[in-house]
């Protein structure tokens, strides 16, 4: 399975805040620091602040701080949050389904299986178990 990169930043963002859980971060600060582009995290940061993830204020001393205890967010809820658009095949994508096979296909009840497992298994940790810290912290 291959992970969006907006999964993969918004996973960097959640890691990265969990290690210093009281602090505010803005998205100018993460993304110099990850070294990605600011106006594709500040989305990502968004999308985490809709999901209850993440609290944001604007203004001086503004920023983005966790919603929650990092023990109390699930890897697999965060991914499967951040992949709801991202159908693992094109079978899987409720509007775009082409494929010739669907009607007779034998694979995509495996894989529904396996994505399920997968999302399963990174609900046994939670942020708290990923949380980064810069070797500058």
């Amino acid at each position: 399975m291959r992970l969006t990169s907006f999964t993969d930043y918004g996973l960097r963002v959640l890691m990265r805040m969990a290690a210093d859980p009281g602090r505010a971060f803005t998205a100018a600060d993460l993304a110099a620091e990850f070294r990605i582009s600011r106006n594709h995290l500040a989305k990502v940061i968004s999308a985490l602040a809709a999901a209850g993830l993440l609290d944001t204020r604007r203004g001086g001393g503004g920023g983005a701080t966790l919603a929650r205890a990092p023990e109390d967010i699930l890897l697999g809820d965060v991914v499967a949050l951040l992949e709801t658009d991202q159908a693992l095949v094109e079978c899987f994508a409720t509007n775009a389904n082409t494929c010739t096979l669907t009607p007779h296909c034998r694979l995509k009840a495996r894989l529904a299986h396996a994505e399920a497992a997968f999302i399963a298994d990174l609900n046994r940790s939670t942020l708290a178990d990923c949380a980064y810290r810069p070797e500058s912290d």
